[in-house]
Parts: structure tokens; C-alpha cells; sequence
């Protein structure tokens, strides 16, 4: 059997999701480690930690899928945790629920 080729080293992600965490683009982070920024971005969608730059509010704020679940829950009266399935929806269905 062939050994599987670690793309990406645990010292290797640390520093880019620590870097991210600290306000580092994925560009620069990219540059770093000697990787494609598409490699960066989807290796930090992986560990959970990647925002989209988004289309914004009126008052600036990034609207998310996160955002409008939070708004449809309180509305409704329910944990966040109960609609966590909801963040499957697109965010035009989202928005017609608020």
C-alpha cells in the first residue's frame, strides 16, 4: 500500500490558522508556507476558521448564513443548536424566513 503524502504539516497549519486568527490575508500566509492562496483558503475552510468576505449590510456588518439563523431563532424562540440544519439553505431562503 502507498503511504499518503501529507499535504500539509501540523507546524504548517498551525501557522497559517494562528496567522489568520491574528489578521494575516491568506495571500500573505500563502506566501509563508510556499503554497497557492486557493490551497491556503480551502485548507482553512477545512479547520474551521476561514470567513468569506461577504456581501455587507447597510450599517457595514457581513451578513452571514450564522447571522440570519441567529436572527430566525430568536425570532422563533429556539436555541441556535435546533436550526443548526438551516445552514444548509441559501441565503435568499434564509432571508424570506426572517
Amino acid at each position: 500500500m502507498n503511504a499518503k503524502v501529507e499535504n500539509y504539516t501540523a507546524e504548517m497549519t498551525n501557522t497559517i490558522v494562528e496567522g489568520y486568527k491574528a489578521g494575516e490575508t491568506a495571500e500573505v500566509l500563502a506566501a509563508k508556507i510556499g503554497k497557492s492562496v486557493r490551497s491556503v483558503v480551502a485548507k482553512l475552510s477545512r479547520e474551521g476558521v476561514y470567513v468569506r468576505k461577504g456581501k455587507t449590510a447597510k450599517g457595514g456588518k457581513t451578513v452571514t448564513k450564522a447571522n440570519l439563523i441567529a436572527k430566525i431563532a430568536e425570532k422563533a424562540g429556539v436555541d441556535v443548536e435546533v436550526l443548526a440544519s438551516l445552514e444548509k439553505a441559501n441565503k435568499e431562503a434564509l432571508e424570506a424566513l426572517i
